[in-house]
């Protein structure tokens, strides 16, 4: 009998492992140039409207530009897609650092150097998942994509760390040079190893044409595959909740606790994610994957919910942790589903598209949060606001429990959409209905 979790083929998973090593590097570097940017441009103008434009320059181009950069994916070597877009963005960074190092290092050129080097970086994300899956069995795709999420979350926790660390001693001068160097890391990797050419499809050849017309392509893939573009829908609208949480969850904190007890509760939220990862790796999710996927979305739900009720640093911490445990089983088992069910010449274009439309409600969660918070449900639950009578005698009245109210409005509405999702069969059906892909 044969395990159902056979070994890693050794070949190809030493190549996605190496590339995956390189790509975890140039993230930690990209990483602590955006954490020491951002501090620098809050310094320099003490605005939080300035500081929230650079994480939007980094976000938008990469939104924006997916179709285009996935269709380009499909059509070139995918390893050269990769080389070109971490040089494009070592050489942004090189830019940044001889302005700051001549001394002409205005604001408006690191946005703009900062989304011309995240329009570069638009082009690694779909050519590296779409690699995968030539380089990993199929059977073994969650855990190639819980190993990824892995090398994600400790590029997300060690950055911060190391920026605040590294930013007071050798300056943002220093950290662009890191920067750089772990650039360098990623393209020598990259040049040590070869990728397989997906085999062409009959869809593949039909979809040929203008590049336009192959990146709209993507969307008409998913269209045409009620399953999936169910799947894919139902990620978006969750986004947007996991964008206000991103957002709130440190005033929310703060209000009731103190800097140093904020920072264990992100320090726990981030082992959450890093001990989520581990998990998907080793288990590499449920037979049914799409079961991963609405379990961990009902468990994030509930912690929304719970986590707003009182306002308490452990409640919090606990519920972060579990939300962010649950964060890889969910990526990593749509991710397994899509690699499976999309034909290799044509992943490029469709996880563009897929990667475009499920963060397209990020930056409307971000820009909704603070107004939300601040103008909606802070004023309801003040002393004597309309709520306090009602809502406020069971969750609290005072700073921070608006915010609270919100995170339970939205743990509602999550479980009400995830309600909704769950009663369609092509959803529910999505792997038995769709073919794997050749």
């Amino acid at each position: 009998m044969t395990s159902p979790n056979p070994p890693l083929p050794s070949r190809g998973f030493a190549v996605f492992g190496i590339v995956l090593a390189g790509q975890v590097v140039s993230m930690l570097g990209s990483g602590l140039t955006g954490f020491a940017l951002g501090v620098s441009v809050y310094q320099r103008t003490g605005s939080a409207t300035q500081f929230a434009l650079v994480t939007l320059c980094v976000m938008l181009p990469v939104i924006v530009l997916s179709p285009l950069a996935g269709a380009l994916v499909d059509r070139w070597d995918r390893r050269r897609a990769m080389l070109l877009g971490d040089s494009g963005s070592a050489l942004c960074t090189l830019a940044l650092a001889a302005l700051l190092w001549s001394g002409r290092l205005d604001i408006w050129q690191i946005y703009l150097l900062l989304a011309v080097s995240s329009s570069f970086a638009a082009l690694q994300w779909p050519a590296f998942t779409a690699t995968t899956t030539l380089l990993v069995p199929r059977h073994q795709l969650g855990r190639a994509s819980g190993i990824a999420q892995l090398g994600v979350a400790v590029s997300q926790i060690v950055a911060p760390l190391l920026g605040g660390a590294l930013l007071g001693p050798i300056g943002v001068r220093g950290v662009l040079v890191l920067d750089v160097a772990s650039f360098l890391v990623a393209l020598l990797t990259l040049l040590a190893v070869r990728f397989p050419r997906p085999e062409a499809t009959a869809e593949g050849v039909a979809a040929r044409g203008s590049l336009l017309r192959e990146a709209w392509h993507g969307w008409v893939y998913i269209r045409q595959r009620p399953g999936l573009r169910a799947m894919l829908l139902l990620l978006a609208a969750t986004n947007f909740s996991l964008a206000i949480l991103q957002v709130l969850v440190t005033p929310l904190v703060l209000s009731f606790a103190s800097v140093e007890v904020l920072g264990v509760v992100l320090a726990v939220a981030g082992c959450g994610m890093l001990a989520g990862s581990v998990a998907m790796s080793v288990w590499g999710g449920p037979p049914r994957r799409i079961d991963g996927v609405l379990g961990g979305l009902l468990v994030q739900g509930l912690l929304l919910f719970l986590g707003g009720v009182r306002p308490s640093a452990a409640l919090v911490a606990a519920a972060a942790f579990v939300f962010l445990f649950a964060t890889p089983i969910v990526e990593g088992c749509s991710q397994a589903i899509w690699q499976s069910k999309v034909a290799p010449d044509l992943q490029g274009r469709v996880f563009a598209v897929r990667r475009m439309v499920a963060w397209s409600t990020l930056p409307l969660g971000y820009l909704l949060a603070g107004p939300l918070a601040d103008h909606v449900f802070e004023p309801l639950l003040r002393p004597g606001g309309p709520l306090a009578p009602t809502v406020g005698r069971v969750i609290g009245v005072g700073p921070g429990r608006g915010i609270g109210l919100l995170f339970i409005v939205l743990g509602l509405l999550v479980l009400a959409v995830l309600a909704v999702a769950s009663r369609n069969p092509r959803l529910r059906q999505v792997e038995t209905e769709l073919p794997d892909a050749q």
